[in-house]
């Protein structure tokens, strides 16, 4: 009786922490949530939100550039996304001359429009269950590396399928569940994108990060975009020629009014989550990880925030690379204090110990499922200190910008000494290397370099233990004892690098050959580089992804375990950068004792931020305050009022960034842009009390367009419901 009880209890502990408004669900499958769905408010079917046959709404979705989420909005091309994901492309278009940043940019027609080099989208065109075909020819029980080479050569074969179909795909295969699962992705990419129009960074990035993560928001958050085609409607790389393309479909957009308890939406590509970690993963994410990395962006930031206050050239030159650091750096402080908020680890223990009561329950479930929670602890105390090398190397060594120059000459450098490489070979490592390097230097600033060099380089001499230190830094730290001391090593180490010189650099690679790399090889910066690769390759990297490995194949056994204990749970996978449906409703939230948060905000707050606090991240063009005190605010407002934001308990992460906000019948109500702080630990654990997304509200968007930058031509493209 006391076995049954503890079994009864373990299901109970374990069953999976899913609540209404938490999954990141596969489109092909949402068939399985559509009744909760409808219970929650939604009005359409599974087939409108993914048809296999015909096109649905995921056909007005695209994967923008690297990382985002962006819907079109009109049957010419035009595109919506958030202004965090425009921001790259915004900041390579702009100048001190034509400072887009600062001013913003509205094309009057489409011949104005700004080609985006090497901005491209993503549609996917189809999701297929390719599980049994990829593991067909795995034995069971086979080695790890047996089975990653088999499942490698099974997805190329699908792949190279997909590219004899006789239309231009790309594709790819990407696990799930640990490798429990599979799942073909094949999608159309287009490369000539150009840029529409995009408010100033005073309002795509009101509150700054100040306000980064943070609820109440009032950050007018979009940029516009239009996709090209060539005359057959087809993916072309930029020419004149080219025209607006014609989608599959579209989303209308609703004005109505957004109320709380609303059902809503998300329809993007989310990045990575990690819901099924164990205990040890936590800890070492909280006690060590996110403390480290949490302070090296700490000295990064403080040292860009001095030079880009002094100089416009260097502010527009590293605006994109600072937010970049910024917005991790703020989500690990949160994740960090959420999780333990939570006590996370804590509940992650007490659910393992119930799986290891039913692991052990028999012995069908004892052979499989009984050694793998103690085999990963044993894993975890491995990792943990190589852990600490392998974030110091990300965070710290690969956060100087000279040494990321010299790590992307690697390939031509040795290619150059193998007497085997042919001509023309040589010549486009050449010519990549020559483009790499141009980029490199537009946004690029000596100066700072050489302070984040100085500043990275004695942090990790401080805080990792000497076993990991290269030969060369051993020798710089007999007289480097003092900040001073580093900033002089950095400046003479600099100033002796032909990377520092970007006419030699230039005139270096012009005629690279092996008398090139092999004086190459001596210089100063790139030396070090090397050194610390050599170090890192055999003692850090490769035990810390073999440990990786050994941990993939262990959760793979263990989430196996789990979807057996719950067979009649419908289980999500954790994000992986494919497309995913989420939905919950407007929801406020109480983030403490005393605090209550409203789920809206307008544009009265923007006013008063501006007025209130004079920081330069709450700074707004005066037209805007002007079109406040008029309330010249067209037919948007409601209730006499502009709407800003709105929060919602939908499951959204990194890569959600610019994703739709639909509303019951499908229409577009608002753009994600973010989650609440207190939300950011939901790629681990989530909690239905503080998990909120934060969406900019269309009817802003429609203001800003209109009103503000009046480019209200752009409105006669789009389909708008009341």
């Amino acid at each position: 009786m006391k076995r049954l009880l503890i079994l009864i209890f373990a299901v109970a502990m374990l069953a999976p922490r899913l609540r209404a408004d938490e999954g990141m669900w596969i489109p092909m499958l949402i068939g399985k949530n559509i009744d909760d769905m409808r219970k929650n408010g939604f009005k359409l079917t599974a087939e409108d939100l993914y048809s296999l046959n015909g096109n649905s709404l995921k056909d007005a979705i695209v994967l923008f550039g690297r990382g985002c989420t962006g819907e079109l909005i009109s049957n010419q091309g035009l595109l919506i996304t958030n202004y965090h994901c425009g921001y790259s492309p915004i900041q390579a278009l702009s100048s001190v001359e034509h400072d887009y940043l600062s001013n913003g940019f509205w094309a009057a027609n489409k011949s104005e429009e700004l080609p985006c080099q090497g901005l491209s989208v993503k549609f996917l065109v189809r999701m297929e269950d390719v599980t049994e075909r990829v593991l067909r020819e795995v034995p069971r029980g086979s080695a790890e590396s047996v089975r990653l080479k088999l499942v490698n050569k099974a997805s190329q074969e699908l792949i190279d399928a997909v590219q004899k179909e006789g239309v231009v795909y790309t594709a790819q295969v990407k696990p799930l569940y640990y490798g429990n699962q599979y799942y073909l992705y094949v999608y159309q990419e287009f490369t000539d994108v150009r840029l529409v129009g995009t408010p100033p960074e005073s309002i795509g990035k009101f509150g700054g990060d100040t306000d980064n993560w943070v609820w109440p928001r009032h950050t007018g958050d979009f940029s516009m975009f239009r996709i090209y085609a060539n005359a057959k409607n087809e993916p072309a790389d930029y020419s004149p020629s080219n025209v607006p393309y014609t989608p599959k479909r579209f989303l209308k957009i609703s004005t109505q009014e957004v109320k709380e308890n609303d059902f809503t939406l998300v329809y993007g590509f989310p990045g990575t989550t990690r819901q099924f970690i164990t205990s040890d993963a936590v800890d070492l994410l909280v006690q060590q990880s996110n403390q480290h990395k949490i302070n090296l962006r700490n000295i990064r930031l403080s040292i860009f925030d001095r030079y880009m206050s002094q100089n416009d050239t260097i502010r527009i030159r590293y605006a994109s690379k600072h937010a970049s650091v910024a917005n991790a750096w703020k989500k690990w402080i949160g994740e960090t204090i959420g999780l333990n908020r939570l006590n996370a680890a804590a509940l992650k223990r007490e659910q393992e110990t119930m799986f290891q009561s039913w692991a052990e329950s028999n012995s069908e479930r004892r052979s499989r499922y009984a050694a793998l929670l103690p085999a990963m602890h044993s894993l975890h105390q491995q990792l943990t200190p190589l852990s600490l090398v392998y974030d110091y190397r990300q965070e710290a060594i690969n956060a100087v910008e000279m040494l990321q120059l010299a790590s992307r000459l690697d390939a031509l450098v040795y290619k150059s000494l193998n007497p085997a490489t042919k001509a023309d070979e040589m010549k486009r490592l050449r010519e990549r290397a020559k483009r790499s390097v141009r980029q490199f230097y537009k946004d690029y600033s000596f100066n700072v370099d050489v302070e984040v060099c100085a500043a990275m380089l004695s942090t990790y001499a401080a805080q990792i233990p000497t076993e990991f230190h290269p030969d060369v830094l051993m020798q710089v730290e007999q007289h480097c004892k003092t900040p001073d001391d580093w900033m002089r090593f950095a400046v003479e180490l600099y100033s002796q690098s032909v990377f520092a010189d970007t006419l030699g650099i230039m005139t270096l690679l012009s005629d690279f050959d092996s008398t090139t790399a092999k004086h190459l090889l001596t210089d100063p910066v790139y030396r070090l580089h090397r050194d610390f690769e050599a170090m890192f390759e055999p003692k850090v990297v490769r035990p810390y992804y073999g440990i990786q490995d050994s941990l993939q194949l262990l959760y793979r056994g263990y989430v196996a375990g789990l979807m057996e204990l719950h067979s009649d749970k419908n289980f999500y996978p954790d994000a992986n950068l494919t497309l995913r449906i989420t939905y919950g409703r407007v929801k406020g939230f109480e983030p403490k004792d005393g605090v209550v948060y409203a789920p809206f905000t307008t544009l009265d707050g923007v006013a008063e931020k501006a007025a209130m606090l004079d920081v330069s991240d709450y700074r707004v063009p005066a037209r805007l305050l002007e079109l406040h005190k008029n309330k010249d605010y067209g037919p948007y407002a409601v209730n006499g009022k502009i709407p800003v934001a709105f929060i919602a308990a939908n499951h959204t992460t990194g890569g959600n960034s610019g994703s739709p906000i639909l509303n019951a019948e499908g229409h577009l109500i608002g753009l994600n842009f973010d989650r609440c702080w207190e939300s950011t630990m939901s790629d681990v654990m989530y909690d239905p009390n503080y998990c909120r997304n934060i969406s900019l509200d269309i009817r802003y968007v429609l203001f800003i367009i209109d009103k503000y930058a009046q480019a209200g031509y752009l409105l006669s493209e789009m389909e708008i419901v009341n």
